[in-house]
Parts: structure tokens; sequence; C-alpha cells
């Protein structure tokens, strides 16, 4: 997965984060996109303000259940969660925070973070919906341009597999001539070997017979 592909993912679980926030009545919701330089290894804070511990800790049972059940991911770690004060999901990408009213105010995140990009969920999900319109977009340009490579390369292996067919099976014609060359050449050498034999069997014949017509000496 490459590094906008990734930046994307955590966009769309810190979307689906913030839509838990605003069905459980957090007030409120920010989120902040973090100065690379700034911010370590997370790249987005999400911060929520709840009236009390026992919503605090609804909002926070409910980002987990639902990143888990839709992606398959759990925080990396979890804090805060039995005073319900300030509760801390930290998924390393992203990290949400869940405060209660008076904790936000006194711990002022957003003032110490002075170099990140504040957002609300409804201008977050317009970026995002208009990043993966534009990956789509993107993704469909390429789809023709390697449609066409691979016609291009099938149109190149074409001719060379025609070629190599040609070439097998004019050494297939070629092997039953070689064979009866060697055949006749065989014939040509073994016809003198015969007719030498033929010749002497001829001449043995001729002098028995002629030795058997001579006179015996009485």
């Amino acid at each position: 997965m490459s590094q906008s592909e990734t930046r994307q993912q955590t966009r769309i679980l810190v979307q689906t984060a913030a839509n838990v926030c605003e069905d459980k009545k957090g007030a409120d919701t920010r989120i902040l996109e973090l100065d690379p330089i700034d911010s370590g290894l997370s790249d987005f804070f999400l911060i929520t303000s709840a009236t009390n511990d026992r919503q605090a800790a609804a909002i926070a049972d409910e980002i987990e259940y639902k990143l888990k059940k839709e992606f398959g991911v759990l925080p990396n770690s979890v804090e805060g969660r039995r005073l319900g004060e300030w509760i801390l999901l930290d998924y390393v990408d992203f990290v949400v925070h869940i405060f209660l009213t008076e904790r936000r105010a006194f711990y002022d995140i957003e003032r110490l973070r002075k170099s990140a990009r504040p957002l609300t969920p409804a201008e977050f999900d317009a970026e995002l919906k208009a990043e993966v319109a534009a990956h789509t977009r993107a993704a469909r340009a390429k789809a023709p341009a390697k449609k066409a490579a691979a016609k291009k390369t099938a149109a190149k292996k074409t001719p060379a597999k025609k070629a190599a067919k040609k070439a097998a099976t004019k050494k297939t014609a070629a092997k039953p001539v070689k064979a009866a060359s060697a055949v006749k050449r065989t014939v040509k050498k073994a016809a003198p070997a015969k007719k030498a034999v033929v010749k002497r069997a001829v001449k043995k014949t001729a002098a028995k017979k002629t030795s058997s017509r001579k006179p015996s000496a009485k």
C-alpha cells in the first residue's frame, strides 16, 4: 500500500470515529491535522467533549466497536477509561481524545497544537470525499494505459510465436528428408559390397562345376 493510500485509509478511520462522536452527542468535535514536523507518529487528533463520565465511556466504547467491526482495527492503547475525565484511544496514526468539558478547557490541546490545522467533521468529510474522488479518477485514467500496454505486448508476442511455429514446422519437415537421404546413402554404400559377395559366389559355383567335369585318372 502506498503512502497516499495509507493516509487515505487513516482519514476514513478518523471520519468514522468522528461520526460516532456526533451520533453519541459529543460536543464541539474537532479534528486536528497535525504538522508532520510537530506530530511525531500521529497524523490526526480527534477531540470531543462529554458532559459526564458515562457519556465519555459510551463514546469510547462505540468508537472501539465500530472500528473493530468495520475495519478490524483495534487501539494500540487505551488510557483514562476508569475515571472517564479524559479517555485517550491511541490508534498510532491518529489519537482520539474524549474530555469532560471542564477538563478539555483546562488542558486546551487545541492551543498547545498551534501548528495543527483544525477541521470540523463536515469539513474533514468534504476533503475526504474530494480525495477519494481524485484517487478514483487517477485509477480510471491508468486503466486504459495498462490495457493499451497489454495489447501492445500481446501484439509483439504473436509474431514471435508464429515465427517459432514456422521454424518448428520446417525442422519437423526436414527430419524425414534427412532420414530418407541417410537411407539412400546406406543403400548406395551397401550395393558394391553385395555385388562383390555375389561375384565370389558365382566364381565358386563355376569352379565346382569345372572340377566335377574333369575325367578321373585310371
